[in-house]
């Protein structure tokens, strides 16, 4: 009996011939489907100080949403927020979203339109070069970095100047999109008050 071919091994790229009943596998073997997988935890992966607390939304595109039922959440309710497991098996809207209240001492560095077939502008890379380490995320477009660390900010703060930065630092009262880990960020927050002060 003869068997169709179709695209690689979504770990390793070997082609993989379709199996009984048509179906066709992902993986050519269990050691790339672990890998994958491994992969696919260490990119999930959040620093504890993140994940904890009831600080958690879904979202529906930019709109933050309950993890629970749906319907709209807000950055200044905590009625509509719940704890990190919840929100992660919550199958609403297409991923997680993450509070910033006031009194948790965590900032979020929102660099926009930074990101360009994976190159960061040279705006955005003295920023990250004069960060600390720091769990650093890219935003769900692909385009934009999330650094998050600790500090204060009371109010948020959006800057624009001539050599095209586009930054946003927020502290509370604000919901951030959860994208993916950015390469091998460090799973920990560090303290970006100096930076905070620079840029703000």
């Amino acid at each position: 009996m003869q068997t169709t071919e179709r695209a690689g091994c979504r770990r390793c790229g070997e082609r993989l011939p379709v199996g009984g009943r048509g179906r066709v596998p992902s993986y050519c073997s269990t050691r790339c489907r672990v890998a994958a997988y491994r992969a696919r935890r260490a990119e999930e992966a959040l620093p504890p100080e993140l994940a904890r607390g009831r600080r958690w939304v879904r979202r529906d595109g930019k709109r933050p949403i309950r993890a629970d039922n749906g319907r709209s959440a807000s950055a200044t309710d905590p009625f509509t927020w719940t704890t990190h497991p919840r929100a992660a098996r919550s199958e609403h809207g297409d991923g997680l979203g993450r509070v910033l209240a006031a009194g948790d001492r965590l900032v979020c560095i929102d660099l926009d339109h930074c990101l360009s077939g994976g190159r960061l502008a040279g705006w955005a890379r003295k920023i990250v070069d004069r960060c600390p380490p720091t769990y650093t995320e890219v935003s769900p477009s692909g385009t934009g970095l999330h650094i998050w660390g600790r500090g204060e900010v009371t109010r948020g703060r959006r800057i624009r100047r001539p050599d095209g930065a586009h930054i946003e630092v927020y502290g509370a009262g604000r919901y951030i999109a959860l994208g993916r880990r950015h390469e091998r960020s460090p799973l920990e927050l560090a303290d970006l008050s100096d930076l905070v002060a620079e840029l703000t």
